[in-house]
């Protein structure tokens, strides 16, 4: 089996008549967060929704986990928890409730020590969780769809925008879980226009214009990627 866990080749993903991913290649190793960071419209979401096989590449292929998401999109849902900017929870249920409901329609019955150790985990207060969602504020409920997230127990992480919402204390603790799931063997595939925590979580910072992946930064033997040579980079493609 291969030791990629997500991989593109040559990917071209047309959307409303307009080429979104151009020629787009590279590949994510099992247990590694890769991060892919760009502005609006350079076809960050566009890449998360092809992987999870809502979108049919007109050219090139997305694998995960060695399946081909174009022939097998089931099998590969399967394998995948995705955290959207704006998760849909229902504003009437509480954080618990949220919880144990989504994971249903998935046929996931977790104990009710597991949503507690996810509750902590995203720090969700406990006061709050017998709250409907509808008093929370937004990074509250991202702190929910988190929890959700890390709920599904997959091998392979999606992320569109993650710490959108977040406090500056909330964003530590995020990092400090995706480091805990990448060191269980979790991937993680993060797409962001924040340069500081993509550099801050990820092993590898992709750069993505227009559809088209210009630069990979790795980050050094004590795990660090050099802001400054990112950012530099990053700024020059925005206003290219």
């Amino acid at each position: 089996m291969t030791n990629y866990a997500l991989k593109a080749s040559d990917l071209e993903v047309v959307r409303g008549g307009k080429t979104v991913l151009s020629g787009m290649s590279f590949e994510v190793k099992q247990g590694e967060v890769f991060a892919l960071l760009g502005g609006n419209g350079a076809g960050k979401s566009t890449t998360l929704l092809t992987f999870m096989g809502l979108l049919q590449p007109k050219g090139g292929v997305a694998q995960v986990l060695g399946k081909s998401v174009a022939e097998q999109p089931d099998a590969v849902r399967n394998q995948i928890a995705y955290l959207p900017e704006s998760a849909a929870l229902y504003d009437h249920l509480t954080a618990w409730e949220n919880l144990t409901y989504f994971l249903s329609l998935s046929q996931v019955q977790p104990a009710s020590e597991s949503l507690r150790a996810a509750l902590d985990a995203v720090s969700l207060p406990i006061e709050s969780r017998g709250r409907p969602l509808k008093s929370y504020s937004k990074g509250m409920r991202q702190k929910v769809a988190i929890a959700l997230a890390l709920l599904r127990e997959t091998p392979v992480l999606l992320l569109d925008e993650p710490t959108s919402g977040l406090d500056p204390s909330a964003v530590e603790d995020f990092h400090d879980i995706i480091e805990r799931l990448a060191n269980n063997g979790v991937t993680v595939l993060m797409v962001t226009h924040d340069l500081y925590g993509a550099c801050q979580a990820a092993h590898r910072v992709g750069i993505l214009r227009a559809g088209q992946l210009v630069e990979v930064f790795e980050a050094d033997a004590d795990g660090n990627i050099e802001i400054s040579t990112v950012r530099d980079l990053f700024l020059q493609q925005r206003v290219a």
